[in-house]
């Protein structure tokens, strides 16, 4: 049984059909790639999953219970949780500060409620560990490589114990360094039993790390392929259109 499936999820934005019928699945500890040009529907499809946007048309199950999301709350509480491009960090905070944002750990002092510091850089040095990234949870953002931002997202997702993450292009702009370690935190995951889908337009990545490629243009799934049955070149023409499905 998958642990996400779409079945026929369509989007409509009045006479624009951004998502057209798409059925997509993933399983636990699988990672898939989303690849497609500018304007291909991959943004809105992850938005769809997130609970961002409510499809036209459509359902979305987790392990095999349909599900209904009206916000990105009801998403998260089903274990699905969204790394975006701009990873959404506060640069003037520690790594533990991003990681807690919203959910900071607090204890009692007589009358008072205040932040347990040291509980918190407790539990962000352990997922730093799991992750095997040298961040460490005193790190201020604004001194890290994209690396180690990536790191501090991603472990915001651990917080939580989630069980989909989606990332949306985490090797854009990053140096060939940085990228071995983002391919290599999401290889972590994956060994975690964690499902990934990775949106991305960098081949390499897709091909080193994905265990699926699917393939978007125009709204509609053109391709959703094992790795090892497809090829750079045949993706690329799936799209821009000179391959029409495969």
């Amino acid at each position: 049984m998958a642990l996400l499936e779409l079945q026929g999820i369509a989007k409509h934005f009045g006479a624009i059909e951004a998502l057209k019928g798409v059925d997509l699945s993933i399983d636990a500890g699988e990672v898939v790639g989303l690849m497609g040009d500018n304007g291909a529907g991959k943004s809105t499809l992850v938005r769809v999953i997130a609970g961002n946007f409510r499809p036209s048309e459509g359902q979305i199950r987790i392990a095999g219970k349909a599900k209904h999301f009206h916000n990105p709350v009801d998403a998260r509480s089903e274990g699905i949780e969204v790394v975006y491009q701009d990873l959404a960090l506060c640069d003037n905070l520690t790594a533990a500060a991003n990681v807690f944002l919203g959910r900071e750990i607090k204890r009692q002092v007589g009358p008072f409620r205040v932040l347990d510091y040291p509980a918190m850089y407790s539990r962000v040095a352990e997922l730093f560990n799991e992750l095997k990234s040298e961040t460490r949870p005193r790190d201020l953002v604004k001194q890290m490589s994209g690396g180690q931002r990536q790191a501090v997202a991603i472990a915001r997702t651990r917080l939580s114990n989630a069980r989909i993450v989606l990332m949306d292009e985490p090797t854009a702009a990053i140096s060939v360094r940085q990228v071995a370690e983002v391919l290599d935190l999401i290889r972590r995951l994956r060994d975690q039993g964690i499902a990934v889908m990775l949106i991305s337009h960098r081949m390499p990545d897709v091909f080193s790390v994905c265990d699926r490629v699917v393939v978007m243009r125009r709204g509609t799934k053109v391709a959703d392929k094992n790795v090892h049955e497809t090829s750079p070149e045949e993706v690329t023409g799936l799209i821009t259109g000179a391959i029409h499905t495969a």
